[in-house]
């Protein structure tokens, strides 16, 4: 399932919230694969676009700035609820210096039983028990987003970009663009290839110059490695929405993906999923797991996932 590989990098159970920075992290080999790109509809109220504004410089300027803006970012509580074929649960999430934490309160949108709670409080008390455990996960998390990293600077140079106007979007105004792939780049390494087989629109703040958004599909089939490490199929989608959720922080509140293609030759694969992250609130910089373990403890389990 390595063979997806995009900025949606979701960690420690997670989303990838930065957008192109931090968050949620389910099938992270797929998402590290299928991410920034899309299909869009002019909205009503679009206006043209300043004449002779540069359409790529300002993708670039939007990625530029985002190193920096991670640094500053403030840790977060939020609610995290992950749809796919197979499950549906939602997480309560607490960054901290020594990576996420996170505690499942719910199943199919009901709360856990009274076993499933207790078994999960368990783990809790086992992951205080055992650093390394929160260790190797932090180290995990931080090769994920170097990959990320990686990904995003190769954003501005893949793919050719066209701006087709000025619209309202959840943040304002937004410019909207479109993107299809540059025939004279040349893919850098196997991770990146599956950039070639992408076109879509994406949105950008007005005022703030950040990604508020994103829609893509994959216009022809892409392999990977020759095909040998994989295949990505025609038809499939990614959607991003980012949002500022106070103070400036722009988190990654939704993506949806869905994806077909086959692994090594043979096996096949398909992924679809729904994240959707909510009740954004700031803890303490700092904090470190043991202590977010015992603030996820201390939640309510009732149907009330998010309320402190």
């Amino acid at each position: 399932m390595g063979v997806l590989g995009c900025m949606c990098v979701v960690r420690a159970g997670t989303l990838t919230r930065k957008w192109i920075g931090t968050g949620l992290r389910p099938a992270l080999p797929l998402l590290l694969g299928a991410g920034w790109m899309a299909m869009g509809v002019a909205l009503r109220g679009q206006e043209a676009a300043p004449a002779g504004m540069d359409a790529t410089a300002l993708v670039r300027r939007a990625i530029q700035s985002w190193p920096a803006e991670e640094k500053g970012h403030r840790p977060m509580q939020y609610l995290l609820r992950k749809r796919d074929e197979r499950r549906d649960t939602t997480k309560e999430i607490v960054e901290t210096k020594d990576g996420d934490v996170a505690r499942l309160v719910a199943i199919d949108g009901k709360p856990l039983s009274a076993d499933a709670n207790q078994a999960e409080l368990q783990r809790l008390d086992d992951l205080k028990a055992h650093p390394e455990m929160q260790q190797r996960r932090k180290r995990s998390e931080q090769k994920d987003q170097d990959r990320v990293d990686r990904l995003m600077g190769r954003l501005p140079d893949a793919f050719v970009y066209r701006m087709e106007g000025v619209e309202p979007c959840a943040a304002g105004r937004c410019y909207r663009l479109s993107f299809t792939p540059n025939a004279k780049w040349q893919p850098p390494d196997m991770e990146s290839e599956f950039f070639r087989g992408v076109e879509g629109e994406v949105w950008i703040s007005q005022s703030a110059e950040r990604l508020t958004r994103l829609e893509a599909r994959f216009v022809a089939d892409v392999s990977i490695g020759l095909g040998i490490v994989g295949k990505l199929y025609k038809g499939g989608t990614v959607t991003l929405e980012q949002a500022d959720v106070g103070g400036n922080d722009w988190e990654l509140t939704r993506m949806t993906v869905h994806v077909t293609g086959k692994v090594f030759l043979v096996k096949s694969m398909s992924y679809q999923m729904t994240q959707e992250a909510s009740h954004f609130s700031p803890v303490t910089p700092g904090m470190g797991y043991v202590a977010a373990i015992e603030m996820l403890k201390q939640l309510r389990t009732d149907g009330t996932a998010g309320e402190k």
